[in-house]
């Protein structure tokens, strides 16, 4: 790819224009190119590749490492564990636009896991794709019992916010959930619907939600791009 030389944005600009868009958009991970690799992608010099790299760094969005390379260090999104709250509600915090596309729902069987944890013979299943500005961040799966779910999925379950619906809707209050975070890799399915690479790493999360009277409301899995996704706590030490 080659860069304008007619525009009157500087060459280093466009360039960390560049690399922060495929950045963002997940084109790259972990390690980007080198110096030399940018300087003939796009026919330009070393310091025009070091001015951007320098102002992606002091940005925050790259991270140096000596004798190692630069590394992608951008996490956009924070979730602060310690509170419930949905996606959509983190992503608006982090000034992001929110978004959702649906893929699959109806009644299934769930895996012996979900119904040993949530006493689940049947549950009604819910597939999304998340996204944040555009950019597709998480697949998320979620269970229901039966009565809830087919009452939640008569509205609008594509781009609708489910806890938005669940709340002020069917007048579900929420109490506490439980919930695991570990790390693994995706389908090949799941990977092409978030356009990372198969053996792409992501954070998985596995979270059970219970209402005021302590019944199961869902029990809910996700996996979570982890260039675009982290999550956050606050620790405190307590004196004896």
């Amino acid at each position: 790819m080659l860069l304008d030389y007619k525009n009157h944005i500087p060459l280093h600009v466009q360039l960390k224009n560049d690399i922060e868009q495929k950045i963002r958009s997940g084109y790259y991970t972990g390690k980007i190119p080198s110096e030399r690799e940018f300087m003939e992608s796009y026919s330009i010099s070393r310091s025009t590749v070091r001015e951007a790299i320098a102002m992606l760094v002091r940005e925050g969005i790259l991270e140096k490492k000596h004798g190692k390379g630069t590394f992608i260090s951008l996490k956009p999104i924070q979730d602060w564990l310690g509170t419930l709250s949905s996606t959509t509600d983190i992503i608006k915090r982090m000034g992001m636009a929110p978004g959702a596309k649906l893929i699959s729902h109806g009644v299934v069987t769930p895996s012996e896991n979900i119904q040993s944890l949530c006493e689940f013979e049947e549950a009604y299943f819910i597939k999304r794709i998340r996204f944040a500005d555009n950019i597709p961040i998480a697949i998320e799966n979620q269970y229901y019992p039966l009565e809830i779910g087919k009452k939640l999925a008569t509205y609008d379950i594509d781009g609708g916010t489910l806890y938005d619906l669940l709340e002020h809707e069917m007048h579900i209050q929420f109490s506490e959930a439980e919930q695991i975070i570990t790390s693994g890799h995706l389908s090949k399915e799941d990977a092409d619907h978030l356009n990372v690479p198969d053996q792409f790493n992501v954070l998985m999360t596995e979270r059970i939600t219970y209402d005021l009277a302590g019944n199961i409301v869902e029990y809910y899995e996700a996996a979570f791009r982890s260039d675009m996704y982290s999550f956050k706590m606050k620790l405190s030490r307590k004196s004896n």
